[in-house]
């Protein structure tokens, strides 16, 4: 191991000694230990061949502390928001006292201090990985979220995760959500910017689905700076019936690896996982997904969508496994990438691993350019090359918006891209 990456260990381990005893610590040194078996990951380590955070992570910046401070937040749209503000779970800053009827909230620190069994479970998870393992032995903060069974919410759920100004710092947080059987419920989860030279992030949300339940799941993740690293990973187990739709916007700056484990339990379970990458500079941008069917009659479905422009580099891996008892699975997956330059890279690795034999399985990868005659065709009625090449970058990200259920929330994802598209052709 370099001296960078003993360096990088021995300040993760100064961080594990100062977060031990702060609930859970079974589980905390548990995950601690799996994650000193590997240690921060490598190019060697197959799953994280196109990102090598061992290398990002030179130096590890000191564990955030919650300060005093009570900053505006904006807000979106009208939404039941949870705010989360450097590692910690903050009530005043949260709706807790207009909470929808079925729906109950703790911080994460008063949920490991009960040491109930049900969330316990949820929060230690099944999946290998070692930033995954990471998190759970230093989680700080996040929120516990459950919806009863039976109850249909008509306002979304909101997950607000903000980082404050000064020094460089580490933030680990992990949150919850929990639906009961036949449930219904749409939670909209944003990360601000890594604004801060060096800043960490490594978050993770665990979702569990009972039976018949039903969400709809939006995330957005602001830029950050150059040598920012941000580790998101989502965790969603499915019961019988149950259906996950779930859509990420990205929009680059430094290294971001999100990740995506979910494990379709019951039977006829369903998932959606879409999402947009909008990268620049030297963005680098990571979407792992690892789906497993391990029942019958599971239906999965994977649409990307990866704008690379300028050095930035893309990277896409999508792995779907299916168990042998996990006959009559439909399962596929689709990346399509628009290279705007050069020096623009993208990495795609898609895999099947089939262990039944009634099943429907497919993926399919691209990479291309902007169509020459399509750009030919608006710059000969008039267009500016700027402005055309922003109508066919606009129309490519689309595709993916469309798996926004909401219109509202399409409406503004649109905008997100809209704005990225002006600045591309201010430069």
């Amino acid at each position: 191991m370099s001296d960078t990456a003993t360096s990088a260990t021995a300040d993760l381990k100064t961080a594990f000694d100062a977060m031990k005893d702060a609930g859970a610590r079974p589980l905390r040194q548990s995950a601690w230990d799996a994650f000193s078996r590997e240690g921060l990951p490598n190019r060697r380590v197959e799953a994280w061949h196109y990102t090598d955070l061992r290398a990002a992570l030179c130096a590890v910046a000191p564990l955030r502390a919650a300060g005093p401070a009570t900053p505006a937040l904006a807000r979106e749209r009208e939404s039941c928001r949870f705010v989360v503000l450097d590692g910690a779970f903050r009530p005043d800053l949260s709706d807790v006292s207009a909470l929808p009827y079925g729906v109950s909230v703790l911080s994460l620190r008063e949920a490991l201090a009960c040491g109930e069994a049900e969330i316990l479970a949820a929060l230690a998870g099944d999946a290998e990985d070692p930033t995954l393992a990471l998190n759970a032995a230093l989680m700080q903060d996040g929120a516990v979220l459950r919806v009863s069974p039976g109850c249909v919410l008509e306002r979304p759920l909101e997950f607000a995760n903000f980082i404050s100004g000064g020094a460089a710092r580490s933030v680990f947080t992990r949150s919850l959500v929990i639906l009961g059987a036949g449930a219904r419920a749409t939670l909209l989860e944003s990360f601000t910017p890594l604004e801060r030279s060096g800043s960490q992030e490594n978050h993770a949300l665990v979702m569990v689905l009972g039976d018949g339940a039903k969400l709809d799941h939006v995330a957005t993740i602001a830029p950050q700076s150059e040598d920012a690293v941000r580790v998101v990973s989502l965790l969603a187990t499915l019961g019988e019936n149950s259906a996950l739709n779930s859509f990420c916007l990205v929009e680059g700056g430094g290294l971001l690896r999100r990740q995506i484990f979910a494990t379709l339990s019951g039977v006829n379970a369903d998932v959606s996982f879409n999402g947009a990458s909008l990268l620049r500079g030297r963005d680098h941008a990571d979407t792992t997904l690892v789906i497993r069917h391990e029942s019958p009659g599971g239906k999965s479905r994977e649409f990307f969508r990866h704008i690379v422009d300028e050095s930035a580099t893309g990277v896409f891996q999508g792995k779907v496994s299916v168990a042998p008892l996990a006959q009559k699975t439909d399962g596929a997956m689709q990346s399509k990438s628009l290279l705007l330059s050069d020096g623009a890279s993208m990495n795609n690795k898609p895999e099947l691993e089939i262990f039944a034999d009634d099943v429907v399985c497919g993926h399919g990868a691209t990479c291309g350019r902007l169509d020459a005659d399509q750009l030919f065709y608006l710059e000969a009625r008039g267009v500016p090359k700027p402005r055309a090449e922003a109508l066919l970058i606009e129309g490519f990200a689309n595709e993916a918006l469309e798996r926004v259920k909401d219109e509202a929330t399409r409406d503004a994802l649109a905008a997100r891209v809209a704005a990225w598209l002006r600045m591309r052709e201010a430069l």
